[in-house]
């Protein structure tokens, strides 16, 4: 079905119909039996998709990557069409409207995406505390689905100032959130990927280390890396993860590299882009990681995964759980079973 109406939505604004999308699915899992009949439908239930990394119990290895749920909107609505962890975010101290629009745009040919939203977001508060109610309301499924919460700097935070951010979602969310994700790649915020530096990333990791206890609980901290690092930083990469303890990596964000985008027009937006491009390097990414390291440290491989054979290949490559966002938009819901029923085949 979603290979009929993909088409239709394909005609419309990128945002807005993400927005439309969304509102309509929290509508149809309101209806009598909506939300059950979503499930019965895509989610797979298999206890050997189960998966225990970082000392958490995933019901599946298949997530939802960072930038599509925001604001902790649709929790239980990603959830229910089959993924096995979510994360929210990028999350910010205060509200930020993001950059100017237009500020999403297609590249259907090369199933891609450019991004330059800018950490849009509602603010920690408000997305503690939609987290919180979903815990609060979905009791049973504290056992089972696992969230993360992606963190940022707002975008008027000098560099210098940024750990500070940091350190406000990090506090406002330990209760909420099962993992924290430290987003310093993104390129939609001025000067943000100076703190993948080894320097000031050192001083956001070890200082988000040090609090990383509360009644003797402490949470995952990955780091989130983009994919257009040098082999000498990805060795720093190792270094600091190994240095500061923290439980791993995301690999990768967006690419500024859009080489691969035949549009001359489109190659010259500002952003991020996502999807099949990226593909490769991610994997690349992932592979290099996990030899370097050998192996010490979970990985989370995201980016172009379009089919179930994009996942195997990077959990092939060293990756432990993966992510999807723009590949799902390309592919639909279906994209989750079918590389779930992959998983359950190799």
């Amino acid at each position: 079905m979603y290979k009929l109406i993909k088409p239709i939505f394909f005609q419309f604004d990128p945002e807005n119909i993400h927005y439309f999308v969304t509102r309509n699915l929290k509508r149809f899992n309101r209806l009598p039996g909506g939300a059950a009949l979503s499930r019965a439908v895509w989610d797979i239930k298999d206890h050997r998709l189960q998966k225990e990394v970082f000392g958490l119990k995933f019901i599946n290895p298949v997530g939802l990557a960072a930038g599509f749920d925001k604001n902790g909107e649709v929790i239980s609505e990603m959830a229910n069409l089959g993924f096995g962890f979510i994360e929210v975010g990028t999350v910010t101290p205060l509200p930020q409207p993001g950059n100017p629009k237009p500020r999403m745009f297609r590249s259907p040919k090369e199933k891609g995406l450019i991004n330059r939203m800018g950490f849009n977001n509602l603010g920690v508060d408000v997305v503690a505390e939609r987290i919180a109610a979903y815990r609060h309301k979905h009791p049973k499924k504290q056992q089972g689905l696992i969230i993360g919460g992606n963190i940022g700097k707002n975008k008027n935070t000098p560099n210098e100032d940024a750990v500070s951010d940091y350190i406000k979602c990090f506090d406002r969310l330990f209760d909420v959130v099962d993992y924290f994700v430290v987003n310093v790649s993104s390129p939609n915020t001025p000067g943000l990927r100076a703190l993948q530096e080894k320097e000031p990333l050192m001083a956001i990791l070890n200082t988000l280390q040090q609090r990383n206890n509360k009644n003797g609980i402490s949470k995952p901290i990955l780091l989130k890396i983009a994919p257009d690092l040098t082999n000498e930083q990805l060795n720093d990469i190792v270094e600091i993860v190994q240095e500061t303890k923290i439980a791993g990596v995301i690999a990768t964000n967006t690419t500024i590299d859009k080489s691969a985008i035949a549009d001359a027009k489109l190659k010259e937006e500002a952003g991020g882009l996502s999807g099949a491009p990226l593909t490769k390097r991610s994997t690349e990414v992932i592979r290099y990681l996990s030899k370097k390291s050998n192996g010490s440290f979970p990985i989370i491989g995201v980016g172009g995964i379009h089919s179930a054979e994009d996942a195997l290949e990077k959990l092939e490559a060293g990756a432990s759980l993966v992510q999807l966002y723009t590949g799902f938009i390309y592919e639909g819901p279906g994209l989750i079973k079918r590389v779930n029923k992959a998983l359950l085949k190799s």
